[in-house]
């Protein structure tokens, strides 16, 4: 019987092993190190805010894994033999495969910094980092500062996770303002402003040039490289990003660039061994998309993919249009489409700001035929399915203003802003789009 081996049991690989286990009767071994099950990732902030506890972020039982005839092994893989089809674990022992999924995501950047491996030096990544984060700042009286260095998503995440528990936050962000390699600048002065009033202190251009330790091992402070200051603290949250978790696939003959270099059927250079979620590489250009894409998402339709082709249905990977979604504190967010930090040439950019300083929409366009090309919403809910289905038509930016109130996803009650943004549309661009919408009565009230 054919033996397939998951390393990794994350969204990618446990979306994988089920969907094998749906189309055949092969033989599915899970490898991890990190967890006995798979959990949600996206949900380890909510343990610690106090939402929830670790074991509801479990979305399987216990007995789902043997009942499916899903082998699970706990322990690190030190090399890949794929010659001899032959896992080598650093505990010395040893399993064979027939065929080898590499799904073994993501860990945090680190830059070499004097002090980075220090206790109560962190990621917020893997279920380590929430046990590390709950040792090291399980309350304002242990941990009376805590610095976080990076300014991507999992950075804000933290901030907030470390303010529900009134524990103070010294933000440091390289950008001269935050997140903006990838929001315009309207959206990432609205986030500023939001961390800002949340109590934060934030510190745009600002990198870190040292952690220093105190006499047992644990860091007290970290100095900052522009200005040489000294800010005391107990946690430090390593959190600029994230590379591809695969140290241990040197000299195994598998191709690599910064992740596992896949083709469109999520094949590597070697036969009967594939890669998928954030660890994978694309080495052909899909749409506008980046090579390695760390998100939810992708990781799971690469793993329905998989699956497909794994059990004798070749098929290519297909993540479809662009979409994203996440939450700054308050302040939910969704792109769909295309809406870089700054216009392409072909480009044509339309901003609506609410007057409160905390809901807002971008809408891009092309500026020579009006195709609609991607939208970010900042406290107003959008629906998937409209520009799922919009973008596929190639609609154009007026009728996506036309029926934008057929978009809106907010709940029944909540203040609707369509006529303001269509209205502030046409005084920009001499237009005289009408919204079309049945309940008119909701959209005007």
């Amino acid at each position: 019987m054919e033996h397939i081996v998951i390393i990794g049991n994350g969204i990618s690989g446990v979306t994988a092993a089920r969907h094998i286990r749906k189309l055949s009767d092969k033989k599915i071994t899970i490898v991890s190190a990190e967890t006995d099950y798979f959990f949600s990732r996206t949900a380890l902030m909510y343990v610690y805010m106090g939402h929830m506890k670790f074991e509801h972020t479990q979305p399987y039982e216990d007995w789902f894994w043997k009942k499916n005839r899903i082998n699970l092994k706990k322990g690190y893989v030190k090399h890949i033999e794929t010659k001899s089809k032959t896992l080598h674990f650093t505990e010395g022992d040893t399993l064979e495969y027939d065929t080898l999924v590499i799904a073994t995501g993501s860990k945090p950047n680190k830059f070499g910094w004097p002090g980075q491996d220090l206790d109560g030096v962190m990621g917020m990544y893997h279920k380590q980092d929430l046990d590390n984060l709950e040792k090291y700042a399980p309350n304002n009286k242990i941990c009376k500062r805590a610095v976080i260095v990076g300014g991507g998503l999992i950075g804000i995440e933290l901030a907030e996770m470390l303010h529900s528990r009134h524990i103070p936050v010294t933000f440091l962000v390289r950008e001269t303002s935050f997140w903006d390699g990838v929001l315009p600048e309207g959206e990432s002065a609205m986030i500023n402003r939001e961390i800002i009033n949340n109590g934060i202190d934030l510190r745009l251009s600002n990198n870190l040039k040292e952690i220093v330790s105190d006499e047992n091992g644990k860091v007290k402070s970290v100095i900052i490289q522009e200005t040489g200051e000294e800010i005391a603290c107990d946690v430090v949250g390593l959190t600029a990003g994230v590379s591809p978790n695969i140290d241990f696939i040197k000299d195994s003959g598998i191709e690599t660039g910064r992740g596992v270099k896949v083709n469109r059927f999520l094949e590597t250079n070697l036969p009967d061994i594939y890669a998928i979620g954030d660890c994978a590489e694309q080495h052909e250009a899909i749409d506008q998309r980046r090579p390695i894409e760390a998100v939810w998402y992708t990781g799971r339709m690469m793993g329905e993919t998989l699956a497909q082709t794994i059990c004798g249905n070749r098929i290519e990977y297909k993540p479809g249009h662009w979409f994203n979604s996440a939450k700054f504190i308050d302040i939910e967010y969704q792109t769909y489409g295309w809406v870089w930090a700054q216009p392409k040439d072909n480009e044509a950019r339309f901003y609506w700001e609410h007057k409160d300083g905390n809901k807002c929409i971008h809408i891009n366009y092309d500026k020579n035929t009006h195709e609609f090309i991607g939208i970010n919403n900042f406290g107003i809910r959008m629906r998937h399915e409209f520009f799922d289905k919009i973008l596929t038509e190639k609609r154009s930016v007026h009728y996506v203003l036309e029926h934008l109130a057929d978009a809106n996803f907010d709940p029944e009650f909540y203040k609707l802003h369509e006529k303001d943004i269509v209205s502030k549309f046409n005084q920009e661009n001499s237009t005289n789009i009408q919204l079309k919408k049945k309940s008119w009565k909701r959209i005007f009230a």
